[in-house]
């Protein structure tokens, strides 16, 4: 999706570069496919903050993805904005009558047949089991176990590279650049995902951070003892090591379970 540059007629607008949508064939969504999103304002069911920043925002509608795909041919009948993700999304009607929301690959044009399953040809938006996409393809919305649904490279202008096929396993190159085996039974998707310029967005000014219901954060240094550990003293020292309000170490300390079931699928990390 294009960028625009604003022109500066106020201090707001003098760094703001924001996209175009001229991508965007329909701007309302398939009544059928939405669901209502309820805020949460970073809380869980007992009612405490867990995820710091959140709140406000405007209300948004939750446009319900097939991130499985059909085993029936369709047709892209538009390309449509999701509030809920980084990425475009497309609108698909199946030979069947029934249609579904997919996320949509860099290039799409509305009237682009697309097809799902082992007959599928290789083109972007089709979806096959990874024993028949060709070594160096670059694929996208990959699955992990065979029949969830794709849960990998799903946020825009992502791209994995399908490396190697085994008996079993195929080595895939991830965005981070860790290299993972995943069943050759599992799916994913041809191409990569809409929307590259996204990461070159410039919001330009606080209130339109605050549309999407991200807070203002306050710096630990800034904060007294009593509130974070880096707070207090009589200059902005906050020890030698950075740490969370909660005390647990940042900027480099491991989270990982060391015995996690799931290492023994990643055959490079991304830090060597």
């Amino acid at each position: 999706m294009p960028l625009r540059k604003l022109n500066p007629v106020t201090n707001a607008q003098r760094h703001a570069i924001l996209p175009d949508f001229k991508e965007i064939t329909r701007k309302k969504p398939e009544k059928r496919l939405v669901v209502g999103k309820r805020k949460k304002g970073g809380r869980n069911n007992t009612g405490r903050i867990t995820v710091r920043h959140r709140g406000g925002g405007h209300k948004k509608l939750y446009r319900i993805i097939d991130f499985k795909g059909r085993a029936v041919e369709g047709k892209v009948v538009s390309i449509e904005y999701d509030p809920n993700r980084t990425a475009n999304i497309a609108m698909i009607q199946y030979v069947n009558g029934t249609r579904s929301y997919i996320i949509a690959p860099a290039g799409l044009k509305v009237g682009t047949r697309i097809n799902c399953g082992d007959s599928a040809f290789i083109a972007p938006g089709n979806t096959l089991p990874l024993a028949r996409i060709p070594e160096g393809s670059e694929i996208y919305n990959i699955e992990l176990q065979p029949g969830k649904g794709g849960q990998l490279v799903r946020s825009a202008g992502c791209l994995a590279i399908l490396v190697t096929k085994g008996d079993r396993f195929a080595s895939v190159k991830l965005p981070s650049g860790e290299v993972r085996l995943i069943s050759l039974e599992c799916m994913a998707t041809i191409g990569r995902v809409s929307n590259p310029e996204h990461k070159y967005v410039s919001l330009g000014k606080a209130g339109r951070t605050r549309w999407l219901g991200v807070r203002p954060t306050v710096r630990g240094v800034a904060m007294n003892p009593v509130d974070h550990p880096h707070g207090g003293g009589e200059g902005r020292g906050k020890g030698n090591i950075s740490q969370t309000p909660w005390g647990k170490p940042t900027k480099g300390y491991k989270t990982r379970r060391p015995d996690k079931y799931s290492n023994k699928f990643i055959a490079q990390r991304r830090k060597k």
